[in-house]
């Protein structure tokens, strides 16, 4: 009898789970879960509990409740037929492709079923009834969410009416303007525009001038205009920065009193030369038992910045700092980011501190977390740091040398344990006064750099640990408890279908990708990148490894950092410019204090809501470099250049220069030697008669033909 009992109860807790499994997936149909996210977020730990998972999810797929939309990866399947909702991807050309919360596959729009909907719109659709092997097509019947309301663009101005242009490539109407609501714009200027109505059957909405930017061509007017076409913020609201200027920047001694003190250790920070904002310190000490006790002290940003403050709400809608070609546009006022907050030397600071004992080796005995008040003794630039490390002379020359060996041991080590070494060529340029491109140079990172991201790494990953294992708790992790909610970075492993692709590709060039004998995808990918160093193929093969990889965001579902190779990770080390960390400073604290788990689908939003803001911000950044990179080009039309094929679609092949880095198009208008056609899986052009190819990595010569600022685009000719 209790045998039979005991095999109820067994079947009982599967039902419950995959009821569980059914339940996320229905409560989330937007989402896709692999069965480590799936496992994550129920709070299955144990390893037969994640198989039944896995095993569950293709059960699921096989019943049609599930979509399988790549290998091992499943959203909630969509009943064609019906009215779906959805986020409005505009193409070029006017059409749209709505990209659905449930189901796998886009939705087609014509754009004479558009509606007024907007590119990034959240719409409701009708979906039609699915006609054999054609695309799955709609139109929308209702907009349910506008993605922005305001647009900007190019002044059209005459007598008796206005439009703005706009400059988003997917904005297809223009804005009429009343000419009452000019706001002393005037013809040709650039200007932001908020859409103020748009009458049922007018062709073109009607909007009003918020703001004039200037004139075109101008430095100041261009990355502004920049900014207001991600839709992100180019100055404050006047409130915000008069609640800033009136906080005290004295520290209070009865704060200081509940801070462990290391004004007496010594400290120093390493940054740019040209940074203002220092979110990092570092301090070194020998203990007396021969160990290294290492500080990584970061701004204590939560002590001014408090929940729910006008302050914090800013920080929360702009969630990132935005580094353009020629200015940062900070997170928080720079009275914070460059005053209050900054890690300046010679000044008492408040920090948020994770404080290591570690051996000779690179070995950490013990840590502790909490807040300290510090002194930094010096600002370092990263060129005056490495100086230090390579001439072993200079100012700290004991603690910075002793620091760099700590980091390249700590280094080793994570490579040892699977991180990935990605080293991408960062371009920067050279301005005048007035924002003018000078020159093109490239940044390296150095040992300095190294070394300030392997101690930045250690502290945002043991912060990690000590929630995501209950070390807070002790009964908690020894029951294997679920731990408090909390702001991970995670990473996911590589789609394998992806990295067969990858794989395939490189193999063109003689490199191997495919795991070799006892090795991970992880060392694999290390060997490759290790390999083509130095040669033509180095970016092109970084790049296609880069977007081979999953894409990191913040959740409070932790899965662990594939890239890095690590089970828990978060960001702590820079609250000044990203909001996740100024999140993780306030839960660490709330539960170092000993308080309950905050709401998992708060901070779950808020999460979502970094990332698409960070993507959002990375997007504004290659925007900038692409104007300067035009504006750089613009004066050598005619010159020939020698490059490489850096991407390659149906309407031409882009062109990465040897010498600068600058990218433009070859359009396939003008291969006009034969008709050429895409070749999707092998990335290349290939021509109908000859069989001739182009593609991705092949050495080019090229000729500029047509730099366009306006369009931010350069078209390229091959060189005779």
């Amino acid at each position: 009898m209790s045998k039979k009992k005991k095999t109820n109860k067994k079947k009982t807790k599967k039902s419950d789970l995959k009821s569980q499994v059914k339940n996320l997936f229905s409560n989330n149909p937007q989402k896709t879960y692999n069965y480590k996210q799936v496992s994550a977020a129920l709070g299955v730990t144990k390893k037969s509990g994640r198989l039944q998972v896995e095993v569950f999810l293709f059960e699921l797929s096989e019943q049609n409740f599930l979509n399988e939309v790549s290998t091992g990866r499943f959203k909630m399947k969509m009943v064609p037929g019906t009215f779906v909702e959805g986020v409005v991807d505009m193409t070029a050309k006017g059409a749209a492709y709505i990209i659905p919360d449930e189901g796998d596959e886009d939705i087609f729009v014509s754009q004479s079923n558009l509606g007024h909907a907007l590119n990034g719109d959240r719409v409701k659709i009708l979906q039609y009834a699915r006609k054999r092997n054609r695309q799955a097509e709609g139109e929308v019947v209702e907009i349910i969410e506008r993605s922005r309301d305001q647009f900007v663009g190019t002044l059209e101005v005459s007598d008796n009416f206005a439009f703005l242009v706009a400059d988003s490539r997917v904005m297809h109407h223009d804005i009429f303007i009343p000419p009452t609501q000019l706001n002393g714009g005037k013809q040709g200027q650039k200007a932001v525009v908020c859409i103020t109505e748009w009458p049922e059957k007018a062709k073109n909405p009607i909007g009003k001038v918020v703001d004039v930017l200037g004139d075109p061509g101008e430095n100041n007017t261009e990355m502004h205009a920049i900014l207001a076409e991600f839709n992100l913020p180019y100055k404050y609201p006047e409130k915000v920065v008069e609640a800033a200027e009136k906080i005290q920047d004295k520290l209070p001694a009865e704060e200081i009193k509940k801070r462990r003190d290391f004004r007496k250790v010594t400290t120093f920070t390493i940054d740019p030369a040209d940074a203002k904002d220092f979110d990092d310190a570092l301090s070194v000490r020998k203990l007396k038992n021969g160990h290294w006790e290492v500080g990584v002290h970061i701004a204590d940003v939560t002590h001014y910045v408090t929940p729910d403050s006008i302050l914090d709400k800013e920080a929360v809608n702009r969630a990132t700092s935005v580094y353009l070609v020629d200015r940062v546009v900070p997170m928080l006022p720079e009275r914070l980011s460059n005053e209050l907050c900054s890690l300046r030397p010679n000044e008492d600071k408040l920090c948020f501190s994770a404080v290591f004992e570690m051996d000779d080796q690179g070995v950490v005995f013990d840590s502790w977390v909490g807040r300290t008040v510090i002194h930094s003794d010096r600002r370092f630039s990263y060129e005056e740091a490495q100086s230090v490390i390579e001439t072993g002379d200079g100012d700290l020359k004991e603690e910075i040398l002793t620091l760099n060996d700590l980091a390249q041991k700590l280094r080793a080590i994570r490579f040892s344990k699977g991180a990935i070494d990605f080293e991408r060529v960062e371009v920067k340029f050279e301005l005048d006064k007035n924002g003018k491109p000078l020159n093109v140079f490239f940044k390296e990172a150095k040992e300095a750099n190294k070394l300030i991201e392997e101690f930045m790494l250690l502290a945002n990953r043991r912060v990690a640990e000590i929630i995501g294992r209950n070390e807070l708790t002790p009964e908690g992790k020894r029951s294997g408890r679920n731990s408090k909610t909390f702001v991970y970075r995670i990473h996911d492993e590589p789609d394998p279908e992806k990295y067969e692709s990858f794989s395939k590709f490189v193999r063109k060039f003689g490199f191997e990708a495919a795991p070799r004998q006892n090795e991970t995808i992880s060392s694999s990918l290390n060997r490759v990148l290790g390999e083509v160093q130095g040669k033509k193929q180095q970016n092109i093969v970084e790049t296609l490894a880069i977007r081979t990889m999953s894409k990191a965001v913040y959740s409070t579902h932790n899965i662990g950092h594939y890239g890095l190779g690590f089970k828990h990770y978060t960001h702590f080390t820079s609250p000044i410019r990203r909001y996740p960390d100024m999140m993780v400073h306030r839960l660490l604290q709330r539960y170092l204090d000993g308080g309950r788990s905050a709401s998992r689908e708060k901070y779950e939003e808020l999460c979502d809501h970094s990332s698409k803001m960070e993507i959002r911000a990375a997007d504004a950044e290659r925007t900038s470099i692409k104007y300067k990179q035009v504006e750089f080009l613009k004066d050598r039309v005619g010159d020939v250049f020698d490059g490489v094929i850096s991407g390659v679609t149906e309407w031409g092949i882009y062109v990465e220069l040897d010498e600068n880095k600058c990218e433009g198009m070859v359009p396939i208008r003008d291969l006009d030697d034969d008709y050429y056609q895409f070749d999707e899986d092998n990335y290349c052009l290939v021509g109908r008669k000859r069989n001739k190819k182009y593609q991705l990595g092949d050495a080019v010569k090229i000729q500029i033909a047509r730099a366009n600022l306006e369009k931010r685009q350069l078209d390229f000719v091959l060189a005779p």
